[in-house]
């Protein structure tokens, strides 16, 4: 009788253990830096280098408020079965350093979504902004090759 009172006292606290346990990351969508503020996710083309300044491949989402890992999103929205495209993606911190967490050479299907990550927070470090860069591919074809990304920070296990 005592061994089923003190299994009795002892299921609310197994139960809330393992719920919190089992608790899913909550993520939030990062706003890319010089963004509309209306939507997280940014829709960009590959073009051709210019001959003055250069083309804008590279993609800022600002870090607001500290998380346990960052996410970022790919999704090829045109494409040529040949062309080859470098993805990259870096954590900067609030000290000017960074750490590249994705160094990749896609050929991505038309509507074909892809998650890298999630990437954890550096210890001692405090992030300040995720940077996503799909550059020009060799392929000629490859010009006005359309794609949308987004990164995501999350916050518990």
């Amino acid at each position: 009788m005592l061994t089923r009172s003190l299994l009795l006292a002892a299921t609310p606290l197994m139960l809330a253990f393992g719920a919190a346990a089992q608790a899913a990351p909550k993520c939030q969508f990062l706003q890319p830096i010089g963004g509309n503020g209306v939507t997280p996710i940014v829709a960009k083309s590959v073009s051709r280098g210019k001959l003055i300044g250069r083309p804008n491949w590279n993609t800022d989402f600002i870090v607001d408020q500290p998380y346990t890992s960052f996410k970022f999103f790919f999704t090829a929205n045109s494409g040529d079965p040949g062309a080859q495209y470098p993805v990259s993606g870096f954590m900067k911190f609030s000290d000017g350093s960074n750490l590249q967490v994705i160094n990749e050479t896609m050929n991505p299907p038309i509507g074909t979504g892809r998650m890298f990550g999630p990437f954890p927070a550096i210890p001692g470090k405090q992030a300040s902004q995720m940077n996503f860069k799909v550059g020009n591919s060799n392929d000629p074809g490859a010009l006005g090759f359309s794609y949308r990304i987004s990164v995501q920070g999350c916050t518990g296990i």
